[in-house]
């Protein structure tokens, strides 16, 4: 396989986490691009991706740790909570949350993120615990689960109840998640894309913003349907079959962040 191929299975991957670690879209794709150039000026580190994920995430990590990016988000409605995010990532070492994110969303081992943070992996121990702390330091919330098949709904529920949070409702189809909002406003949305009627949980998610603005994780077996690039794209995005740490993880960055409009 090229190294220009090789890259290009784990772009949507790497694009995924810088969204989530930088707060924004666009500022996460120009830290992407940036890395992409270094490799292209740097035959040594374009022949190091042939390795596969472990050194493209280590040369994005030298690319952010090292260097300032201000980018204009152009997505409309976002400009005050990109300034939330940005409120709140003061509040918590940036490399804390790199940690976490690495091991939870991206499912690296310890081992593997010691090597992108080129730190111990005793170290890398120590700050996700840190991240998580601070995290859940954060107030409760309601929860709207929309999610068609009644175990992993369950399963869902009982995570979201684990993590102090309530459940505002439940909803199998675009109607039933209607019905829902228009009696409370959900705090944080988990949403399939896929739903039982053959509606989407897309379209459900886009009534609910277009009511106010809430942090919706997606949690669905099509997540290629999400990574186009045509669209803006959901920071927080868990493939099926999930791992509950990945969840809890995703829903305590979610409302760290106050992720704002996922979907246009």
């Amino acid at each position: 396989m090229s190294i220009g191929a090789e890259v290009a299975a784990h772009l949507p991957f790497l694009r995924r986490y810088a969204r989530a670690l930088t707060g924004s879209q666009s500022t996460g794709d120009a830290f992407v691009r940036a890395t992409l150039e270094a490799a292209l000026a740097d035959d040594g580190l374009a022949e190091s991706l042939r390795e596969g994920r472990v050194p493209l995430y280590r040369a994005f990590t030298k690319v952010w740790s090292s260097a300032y990016l201000e980018v204009a988000d152009d997505n409309s409605g976002r400009g005050l909570h990109e300034s939330a995010a940005q409120d709140q990532l003061r509040r918590i070492t940036p490399v804390n949350r790199q940690a976490l994110l690495l091991t939870t969303v991206e499912d690296f081992s310890p081992g593997e993120a010691a090597r992108i943070m080129e730190i111990g992996e005793d170290d890398v121990d120590t700050l996700v615990q840190e991240a998580v702390e601070e995290i859940e330091r954060e107030t409760t919330t309601s929860v709207l689960i929309i999610e068609d098949e009644p175990l992993i709904s369950m399963q869902l529920e009982d995570l979201v109840r684990s993590l102090g949070h309530e459940i505002c409702g439940t909803a199998a189809t675009r109607r039933q998640a209607q019905k829902v909002v228009s009696e409370k406003t959900p705090g944080l949305v988990l949403a399939d894309i896929q739903l039982a009627d053959g509606s989407s949980g897309l379209d459900a998610v886009d009534d609910i913003l277009a009511i106010d603005s809430v942090p919706v994780i997606f949690i669905t077996a099509y997540p290629e349907r999400l990574l186009t690039g045509d669209r803006p794209e959901p920071t927080y995005l868990i493939t099926k079959p999930f791992q509950e740490d990945t969840v809890r993880a995703a829903i305590s960055q979610a409302l760290f962040f106050g992720s704002s409009r996922p979907l246009s």
